[in-house]
């Protein structure tokens, strides 16, 4: 049901529609890193080590702190961590910690850089087990939410959780329910963009 909000924007259920024509959910419309990110990347699948690894990495710098900041950010975080790749973040010296934790362009907080550190030598003492790719996408849900409102996302499932439990379980940190399932609707494992949501079903994913 189209309803007209306070500010003259017309909305499908929760979904705002923009002036072209398409609905979005409510986050995307906040700014335009925010559109761009959820029309171009959010809710796709992504698979490969290293672009799960710096989705992991950059979900877990979020917490806290709204996303927009992490994308603003994502470019100078790239520079600062090599482009995420494993092998190479893994070797980093409490010297590249103190390194970035003197980089403006990245959020500098320490236990979050020296869990990056941590979680790419967990990543690759994964490739003994199937590898980060096989692990994170075991996890993928049988079925996909149908969200008309954003109070009906969930913030974890039972299956974000076991998600986390085996990923801490190979030594990853800041790899929480919440974050984990954060994850899971980042690279399109879930489908939580809201009914009425043109990127709705871009995932691979359709309503039943």
């Amino acid at each position: 049901m189209e309803r007209e909000s306070a500010d003259g924007e017309t909305k499908v259920g929760e979904a705002v529609l923009g002036e072209d024509g398409l609905g979005r959910c409510l986050w995307a419309v906040s700014h335009p890193l925010n559109l761009r990110y959820h029309d171009t990347e959010w809710g796709l699948p992504v698979r490969g080590e290293q672009a799960l690894f710096e989705r992991i990495t950059l979900e877990a710098f979020q917490a806290g702190l709204s996303w927009l900041t992490i994308l603003a950010k994502r470019p100078a975080f790239r520079t600062a961590f090599d482009d995420f790749q494993p092998d190479v973040v893994a070797a980093y010296t409490d010297g590249d910690v103190e390194r970035l934790m003197g980089d403006a362009g990245i959020v500098r907080h320490r236990a979050k850089i020296e869990a990056a550190r941590t979680n790419a030598r967990a990543v690759l003492a994964l490739r003994e087990h199937g590898g980060l790719d096989r692990l994170i996408w075991s996890h993928k849900p049988g079925r996909t939410p149908v969200p008309r409102t954003v109070s009906e996302v969930p913030t974890s499932t039972a299956e974000s959780k076991v998600l986390a439990t085996e990923l801490r379980s190979y030594g990853f940190r800041f790899v929480g329910p919440t974050t984990s399932y954060a994850l899971m609707e980042a690279i399109g494992m879930v489908d939580t963009h809201l009914v009425g949501c043109h990127r709705r079903g871009s995932s691979g994913q359709y309503d039943e």
